[in-house]
């Protein structure tokens, strides 16, 4: 007997210590410094809309610790502490679902790579990426296709045996000032390139953002051998669960107000069979 109430105790002592963990005096979000259409310090990014969804929900003040996302980030970042001081910050708001540099939450959109180009320039008949490859051979051999390297969309050209046509683009750059619509407002517009191919979100801000061209976005479906669509997911620290719970909760009660925040930034949302949400 003495040994079962000694257990439940514990048992109830551990629940009040992770209970204890989950009281936060603000919601401190890990986040780019200057990344739209993620986020940055101005609070003008899809993960700043949703934090402060978040923090009015759970009755606290938003902070960011702003960290230029390159490689190390999360380790800078949500798993940062030095001796006798607290974590930088407590949540990354956009990681791929089942990241396992984080406790992953479930995930709250799905979207696609995309292809961009400008209207009336030789290629409005493009509706899919199965068009591109249909283009008499004059055409396609004058092409500049800008890709990020490592990326789904350099794969997809090289399978298609494009390469001539990518012109490839560096996926991470030690210069803080570079961010990721780079391609579209600058070389896409200015005609250095025919057009691009970026992550969803990128494509359909970006596009809608260029005010002096006309910019036609279509979403790419995942082939054997190229997987362009992607769950987007929360992250949290390992051995947070009560923290995790908690940001699962709001996922799912939210969802409503985060696809609008989606929708505002022209983010494409597709469903699990690749087809766009409308």
């Amino acid at each position: 007997m003495r040994a079962l109430v000694a257990f439940i105790t514990a048992l109830t002592a551990i629940a009040a210590f992770a209970q204890a963990k989950d009281e936060r005096a603000a919601f401190r979000a890990c986040i780019d410094p200057s990344n739209l259409p993620f986020a940055n310090t101005k609070g003008e990014g899809i993960e700043n809309k949703i934090a402060e969804l978040f923090a009015q929900k759970l009755g606290l003040k938003v902070e960011y610790f702003p960290f230029p996302q390159r490689m190390g980030f999360v380790r800078n970042t949500l798993r940062y502490r030095l001796p006798g001081q607290d974590y930088r910050c407590d949540i990354v708001l956009s990681v791929p679902a089942g990241y396992d540099q984080v406790s992953a939450t479930k995930p709250y959109y799905r979207s696609t790579w995309a292809l961009v180009y400008p209207k009336g320039k030789g290629l409005d008949e493009i509706r899919s990426g199965p068009d591109l490859f249909s283009l008499p051979p004059e055409r396609q051999s004058k092409l500049q296709i800008g890709v990020y390297d490592k990326s789904p969309g350099a794969t997809w050209l090289a399978k298609h045996g494009w390469e001539a046509q990518a012109k490839v683009y560096a996926i991470l750059s030690p210069n803080p000032e570079q961010y990721p619509g780079e391609i579209i407002e600058r070389d896409l517009v200015q005609g250095a390139i025919d057009a691009a191919i970026v992550w969803g979100p990128v494509a359909g801000y970006y596009a809608a953002r260029v005010k002096n061209v006309e910019l036609v976005v279509v979403p790419l479906k995942s082939e054997p051998g190229v997987k362009f669509d992607y769950e987007i997911a929360m992250g949290v620290r390992h051995g947070e669960p009560a923290w995790k719970n908690t940001i699962d909760k709001l996922l799912a009660e939210s969802q409503t107000q985060i696809s609008a925040i989606l929708r505002d930034y022209n983010v494409p949302l597709i469903d699990e069979r690749g087809e766009l949400l409308k």
